[in-house]
């Protein structure tokens, strides 16, 4: 039964009594969204953090809408609109940023003034009821789906009839197969299929069909408030959804999950292709057969029955069905002759000319099943497992189906890759006017900005693709449109300038070319093209015929159909296809040029996943980037083939800035926030966003304080003094010492130790030196021991032998047992991983893992930083990176009210104000600093007796 919660005049639905801190966490997220401000809101894990999101911000929105509702049934009633109704900036902007001076121009009459003002009201009111006539359609329709159960029956019926029908067309065609090879006609379809379309450029597109896109925009469906949640997982989302499902909300909240054609996709054959570019491609090159023109309805038979494509006999059969013939008789459709239409002498004449199609359409992609699946899909909450369900019944594409639900959608789910991605959001049918945003587990917002628009690229790529697009270009040179070639040998001569900045020769093997001068560079962007002497070129018009043509698909394909097989007689044509297929074959690593094996495995595995010239787009595009916020780094390693060029994005707001200044309020949400430093000053401040317009909270955690044990260790029981900066860290003595500590702690602490090192690296040397102390002995002797993988596909098996052995833990001749395990920060365990209750009895954090001063990308952020912010945020930068790092692995302890757990922060430099200040508040409020050891083990020692029970 759900509790109606009261925060002053607000009720807040809840499906239990709340705790105090997730009710001022609703109260304070309301306050946000109504102000339309940007929240950073910080609450632990284990505190509802995710139910108090969809109670708080559901309970705005219902109130938003109803007040809505009240003020334009009050405003048709009177007949009076107010000046700004509808067009209400947010309210975050003043009014005199977006309302423009409606005062009349000196000497205008007051009886035009008057008459302008009138009707302005009357077309406001006008829009209100249409507006109003909308909702009550939508809502009329969705009330009938839910309660009407004919239509489902209906539809099921209509897929069934059009299973069958498949069934039988696919008969035909078998038979159509048996009847004639057919194999010239489908390799002219292969081939056809590889040529790049005729391309317009920007101003003959906007002449020819602007019209047209524009009157498109007018026909979409107007969108209603909605929120839009984010995380970072496919995972974390589906976890979302169902805690909306199990809200008071659950049952009459229209939302709708978003996710990739990778997640969403049902077609089995397209799935089957793994890779993320393939699918996609596959995709829009199965949607353009869908809506490409085919044969039309033509007397069948001889020659023209073998070039006739699918589409053609499923319009004959529709003919066949008219003219009252059984369906029993419709596998003999192949071999029927009858008349069309009384234009047939003409259609006749024309299809000679005519080119045969041969492509095939994707069978899910239907406008009404998909219509249809966009609908059902509001009627009831479902996740995307569910979705994807829904759509294989429905014989309808989840991942456009979802799209035609969004308009409509209360809740829209989707990872905030999608959002964040401005290509992304728009093909995805987003508009965040007016709207609110909710980014949940941000911690690692800004690394994932930054992580999307940045780019590299290696040599073997660049020379790969220069040989794979030259190729095609000879191909099929004589097909190709005047624009289509001079766009190729553009990208060609971008790609030859890249390869000789790195200093080789792209029609050279990468893998044998050396370099005379290694070492890496780091350059402004403009710099970088100057140097590459690629700045007479607009990159600008490159990047859109990459997305407008698809020559990276095209040019896969062509790699595909042809880079191991003779597609060729015997020629001089086919010669140079020959040493192309060797090159390719060359590119391996670790291979010559010697011919492929012949067995049967070799030829199931192409030696691509995708064509390079994918992610040389993807630099390219990087390349568009303002030259303040962006730069190139040169790195030469020795050989052409390890050598790169590797796009840094410096500035994340610039992508950033776009969402926040559409929406009308935002929501950051973490479990842990600490430092928000980062937030406020690479987001929100470089994105030119006012301190007065952002609210930080940050909430206590629901377990008693006495349950959580963070001690800051400075020395250890032998004194020396724990300091683990890089000059001593690999010292002898610095290793014994974590090793002694350790083997007390196992002493003491039941279940599961966690033990986080800085690196792979320092973890490997201090293993390898307890290995020949003996010191690795002794600790297995108190708790076997557990390492973190290096392979992520190995994480679950080591998880759940770890969490097996702590289970069987037991006095056993009074020696405590039970797992240590070995992890990294900012490793495959150290974030999105529960170690609840036994799991993780206690957590040790050796050291303070700072980044690498040295690194070339860290340097020049913290000059970017320096100079386009004040206060020099740059050299607080590392120490906020670090922080973060921490308190997303200490974070792994503690996850419910029950729960219990010590932390032990193995070195002095936590001790100092600024570092304290930069935990989170629930665990600072805690932290005792030891000097000793012995202090810090008497209180470990009480901490857990007086939790697990005397031992």
């Amino acid at each position: 039964m759900a509790d109606q919660i009261q925060e002053g005049s607000i009720h807040f639905p809840f499906p239990y009594t709340p705790y105090s801190i997730q009710k001022d966490f609703m109260a304070e997220l309301y306050r946000v969204l109504e102000a339309g401000k940007i929240g950073i809101f910080e609450s632990p894990t284990g505190t509802g953090k995710s139910l108090s999101l969809i109670c708080g911000a559901l309970s705005w929105l219902r109130d938003f809408e109803r007040k809505k509702q009240q003020e334009e049934a009050r405003l048709l009633d009177t007949g009076i609109a107010p000046s700004n109704h509808l067009e209400e900036p947010p309210p975050h902007m003043s009014t005199s940023q977006e309302v423009p001076d409606t005062s009349k121009p000196a000497g205008e009459p007051d009886w035009i003034a008057q008459f302008v003002q009138k009707k302005e009201e009357k077309d406001k009111i006008d829009r209100l009821r249409d507006e109003q006539v909308r909702r009550k359609k939508r809502e009329g329709h969705l009330q009938q789906i839910r309660h009407n159960a004919h239509l489902k029956y209906a539809a099921k019926r209509m897929r069934q009839e059009e299973e069958e029908m498949e069934r039988l067309l696919r008969l035909s065609k078998e038979m159509l197969a048996a009847a004639g090879s057919g194999q010239p006609e489908e390799e002219l379809g292969r081939e056809e299929d590889l040529v790049l379309a005729e391309y317009d450029s920007d101003e003959e597109k906007k002449t020819v069909s602007g019209v047209l896109e524009e009157d498109d925009e007018d026909l979409e469906e107007e969108h209603v408030t909605k929120i839009y949640y984010c995380s970072r997982t496919h995972s974390q989302l589906m976890q979302f959804v169902h805690e909306v499902q199990k809200s008071p909300f659950g049952k009459e909240t229209r939302l709708i999950t978003l996710g990739s054609r990778q997640n969403l996709c049902v077609n089995e054959e397209v799935k089957r292709l793994g890779s993320v570019h393939l699918i996609n491609d596959r995709c829009l090159e199965m949607q353009k057969n869908k809506h490409g023109t085919y044969q039309s309805c033509e007397a069948i038979s001889g020659e023209d029955l073998r070039s006739t494509s699918r589409s053609s006999i499923e319009e004959s059969a529709l003919l066949f069905f008219k003219l009252g013939y059984p369906l029993l008789f419709l596998p003999l459709l192949p071999f029927l002759s009858f008349p069309c239409s009384e234009k047939k002498n003409k259609e006749e004449e024309k299809a000679k000319k005519r080119k045969t199609e041969t492509r095939t359409s994707c069978p899910f992609y239907n406008y009404e099943q998909m219509q249809f699946l966009g609908d059902e899909v509001l009627v009831e909450v479902k996740d995307i497992e569910q979705l994807v369900a829904l759509g294989k019944e429905a014989r309808a594409c989840p991942y456009y189906g979802s799209r035609f639900a969004v308009p409509s959608a209360q809740l829209v789910v989707l990872p905030y890759q999608m959002l964040l991605h401005a290509a992304t959001r728009h093909a995805a049918g987003i508009k965040l006017q007016g709207q609110v945003v909710i980014i949940d587990e941000a911690h690692n917002l800004i690394d994932s900005i930054t992580s999307i628009h940045s780019a590299e690229v290696s040599g073997s790529q660049l020379c790969q693709a220069h040989s794979q697009l030259s190729q095609y270009m000879e191909r099929y040179r004589k097909l190709l449109k005047a624009k289509n070639l001079m766009y190729i040998k553009q990208i060609l001569y971008l790609l030859e300038k890249f390869v000789t900045v790195l200093g080789g020769n792209v029609k050279q093997n990468p893998n044998t070319q050396n370099l005379f001068q290694t070492g890496t560079e780091l350059k402004t962007i403009n710099d970088f093209l100057f140097q590459s002497q690629i700045d007479n070129i607009n990159l600008f018009k490159v990047q859109r015929y990459f997305e407008k043509s698809m020559v990276s698909r095209k040019l896969f394909g062509f790699t595909k159909e042809y880079g191991g097989v003779s597609i060729l007689p015997p020629s001089k044509e086919q010669s140079k296809l020959t040493g192309f297929q060797h090159f390719l074959q060359s590119l391996k690593p670790g291979t010559g040029a010697a011919p492929s094996s012949s067995s049967g495995e070799d030829e199931s595995q192409p030696p691509w996943l995708g064509s390079p010239l994918m992610q040389i787009e993807s630099f390219l595009a990087a390349l568009t980037t303002a030259n303040q916020d962006g730069r190139v780094i040169v790195s030469r390693q020795g050989s052409l083939s390890q050598s790169s060029l590797r796009f840094l994005l410096l500035n994340p707001s610039v992508h950033f800035a776009q969402v926040v200044k559409e929406c009308r309020a935002m929501i950051i949400a973490g479990g842990t926030m600490q430092p928000v430093a980062d937030f406020r000053e690479q987001l929100l401040q470089c994105a030119g966003i006012g301190t007065e317009r952002v609210v930080e909270f940050s909430c206590g955690h629901v377990i008693p304080p006495d349950n959580i044990l963070p001690i800051v260790l400075c020395s250890g029981p032998s004194n020396q003094q724990l300091e683990f900066i890089y000059q001593k860290r690999e010292l002898p003595q610095m290793m014994d010492e974590i090793g002694r500590i350790l083997c007390n702690l196992c002493n003491v602490v039941p279940g599961g130790v966690v033990c986080f090192f800085p690196s792979y690296e320092y973890l490997y040397k201090v293993q390898a030196h307890w290995e020949q102390s003996g010191l690795l002995t002794r600790l297995a002797v108190k708790k076997k021991i557990f390492q973190e993988p290096n392979r992520a596909n190995q994480v679950e098996q080591v998880l759940t032998e770890y969490s097996k052995c702590i289970k069987r833990c037991s006095q056993v001749k009074g020696v405590m047992t039970g797992a240590l395990l070995l992890s990294v920060v900012g490793g495959k365990m150290s974030e999105g991983i529960n170690f609840s209750d036994d799991l993780g009895r206690c957590v040790v954090m050796v050291g303070m893992p700072y980044p690498n001063i040295k690194s070339l990308e860290l340097q020049e952020k913290m000059a970017y930083l320096d100079q386009t912010l004040p206060n020099s945020p740059g050299k607080s930068l590392i120490e906020n990176l670090c922080m973060k790092a921490v308190n997303q692995s200490i974070g792994r302890a503690i996850r419910h009210q029950q729960d219990f757990a010590s932390i032990l922060l193995l070195d002095q430099r936590y001790s100092r104000p600024s570092i304290l200040a930069k935990l989170p508040s629930w665990i600072r409020d805690q932290v005792e600093i030891k000097a000793t050891f012995g202090p810090a083990f008497a209180a470990l020692r009480k901490f857990h007796r007086e939790k697990s029970g005397p031992s």
